[in-house]
């Protein structure tokens, strides 16, 4: 759906991305994560066919963006880290403004605004005035404009940032909505712990360069995560694990180790027995909770 080859992108005093490809598959929520000021802004934009790159190619379902970007602009919504919103104007009005900017006639807009709004949870929502709205419901009037027309692919710049608890959480669900719907999702942040419940793959953009050179899977439904952890120091820890039919090291030390393994209780319940017999002082073993985290700090700092 996303394919980025050789990406470069210039600012006036700086190169703010430097050869940067990457591919994002259709129907999938992919994280852009990174420090401040590592990228992750600019390369949204250049995928939003905002800004034209100094060199290299971005091609969004099929088509570049050096040569079609109206056509683009058809296929995708963008929501960015400052949006903005008519506060004196209702809900359905600002919704029915954003759908005849994307071209839909005026007989269709009230049929796509309302079905924009029920799948963001404002339906009850359309009369009232923007401005009256609380700082959740105005984030989900803003996807709700992102996504009027229908958008095959959804890119989202710090879209948690600011919410309480129950706003991200209702904002986790509705973006897994969005993907069940069809939509290919890539979301920015610098703070994984907004990611960590929809995002399967995560890119890691660092000082204009992918770490890694590729996308990072984080969650697999076969093979998740765990983390184990031992009472005893061990220098041997990673080797035995890394020879376990089966087991993938990401990382160890000499007290923890997170690796990824089958999801059969009987296989996990034999590693740990063959941990036991040689000696190893098994404190905790269990499926990782942060898997986007575990990841990011693995990868970062590791070259490009």
């Amino acid at each position: 759906m996303i394919d980025v080859k050789d990406l470069v992108y210039e600012y006036p005093s700086t190169r703010a991305l430097k050869g940067v490809s990457l591919h994002v598959a259709a129907g999938t929520i992919t994280a852009l994560v990174g420090p401040n000021g590592a990228g992750k802004t600019t390369l949204l934009r250049c995928l939003a066919a905002l800004e034209p790159p100094y060199s290299g190619s971005v091609v969004i379902d099929g088509l570049d963006t050096r040569t079609a970007p109206r056509a683009i602009h058809a296929r995708l919504g963008y929501l960015p880290d400052f949006y903005g919103l008519y506060d004196a104007l209702s809900v359905r009005r600002i919704l029915v403004y954003a759908a005849r900017s994307h071209g839909i006639a005026q007989a269709l807009a009230q049929g796509v605004v309302e079905k924009a709004a029920g799948r963001v949870g404002l339906l009850d929502r359309l009369e009232a005035k923007a401005g009256e709205l609380s700082r959740g419901l105005r984030q989900r009037l803003a996807i709700a404009q992102a996504i009027v027309h229908e958008p095959a692919v959804l890119l989202l710049d710090e879209p948690a940032a600011g919410l309480d608890p129950q706003a991200r959480r209702d904002l986790s669900t509705l973006l897994l909505s969005l993907k069940d719907l069809g939509m290919t999702l890539v979301v920015s942040s610098h703070i994984l712990a907004e990611l960590e419940d929809y995002c399967s793959s995560m890119i890691i953009i660092e000082d204009g360069l992918i770490v890694g050179g590729e996308a990072i899977k984080v969650r697999d439904v076969e093979r998740p995560r765990y983390m184990l952890e031992i009472a005893t120091a061990r220098s041997d820890l990673k080797s035995f694990l890394a020879a376990r039919p089966g087991v993938d090291v990401i990382e160890a030390d000499q007290h923890h180790a997170l690796i990824t393994h089958t999801k059969n209780a009987a296989a996990r319940a034999k590693l740990i027995r063959d941990l036991v017999s040689e000696g190893f002082e098994v404190s905790s073993f269990g499926e990782s909770s942060k898997a986007l985290e575990d990841a990011y700090f693995s990868q970062l700092g590791q070259g490009r």
